[in-house]
């Protein structure tokens, strides 16, 4: 089976959207974001959508909610086929690009996911639980659980559970996807250059106005909680523009916070390969489009 869906992932400032970006324009593609806050308006410097870069090449799956909603790898995965087939019928090759482990891992392994209602009976089973304690429920529900965020907040915490135990007890096989033949190919950095890549986009953004997009975003009305929810830049700006810590505090905790995110992707990658996902690794700092197309055009 011809290859029908190209996936480029990588850590944050890997410079996997420029990658995508040129491989799109070699091969006819369009691209669909696998970016868990790119999906929302106005959160434009935070996330990195960098939409300058896209040039003529159509994408996917960016600016489709508003700041301050709930945006799930439920509905991910539904607009994820809506996208995939449009781009299909125009005989166009789908080219999925993004950091977000688990939205890169519902599409390769096809996750079965449904929509779960919430369960006033079951939210009141677990109203006396402490957070500890329904952190082991979630743990023991989904032990490889990956969103952290979710063992924070007590309301993301309880629809975790809830969510997990519809989808055990549901009969509903939820979105099919389509039959793909993926070809995945991941962007790397030696440590060192990725540190410092890193760093270097932080001053970057917040030069281009990183604060003054948070608090535009709360002048609209968004919450802080949301900030909090939205996390790295989010809720540290957030906190910066409370008066809770000063720009060069911001700055050091922000700096730390995204530098151990990339090595969170870099652990949820490792473990896609574990599970049966090939990955081609490509250089960052050699020229990974050569190398992606010589691999595409011999597969």
């Amino acid at each position: 089976m011809t290859c029908n869906l190209l996936v480029i992932l990588g850590p944050t400032a890997s410079g996997k959207t420029r990658l995508g970006v040129e491989a799109s324009r070699a091969l006819s593609g369009e691209i669909i974001s696998a970016d868990s806050r790119q999906v929302f308006t106005g959160m434009d410097i935070g996330t990195g959508k960098d939409l300058s870069e896209y040039g003529d090449i159509p994408y996917h799956l960016i600016d489709i909610c508003a700041a301050g909603s709930e945006f799930s790898v439920f509905d991910f995965q539904q607009y994820f086929c809506e996208a995939y087939a449009a781009i299909r019928r125009r005989d166009r090759l789908p080219v999925l690009v993004g950091g977000t482990g688990l939205y890169l891992d519902c599409v390769l392994r096809n996750y079965r996911l449904i929509k779960v209602p919430e369960n006033p009976a079951l939210r009141a089973a677990l109203a006396s639980l402490s957070m500890e304690q329904l952190a082991l429920r979630l743990q023991a529900l989904r032990p490889e659980q990956h969103n952290t965020t979710d063992l924070t907040d007590r309301e993301r915490l309880l629809r975790a559970i809830e969510i997990a135990e519809g989808e055990l007890a549901s009969s509903d096989t939820g979105p099919v996807l389509p039959e793909l033949c993926p070809l995945v190919f991941g962007v790397r950095w030696e440590r060192s250059r990725l540190r410092s890549r890193i760093t270097e986009r932080l001053k970057q953004r917040l030069a281009e106005g990183l604060i003054d997009e948070v608090q535009s975003l709360l002048n609209a009305g968004v919450p802080h909680r949301m900030m909090e929810h939205y996390g790295l830049e989010y809720r540290l700006v957030s906190q910066h523009l409370q008066g809770e810590l000063n720009r060069n505090d911001m700055f050091q905790k922000l700096n730390s916070a995204i530098h151990q995110f990339a090595k969170r992707q870099e652990t949820w990658f490792r473990r896609m390969e574990r599970q049966g996902i090939a990955i081609h690794w490509l250089e960052g700092d050699r020229d990974p489009l050569k190398a992606l197309l010589q691999i595409f055009n011999n597969a």
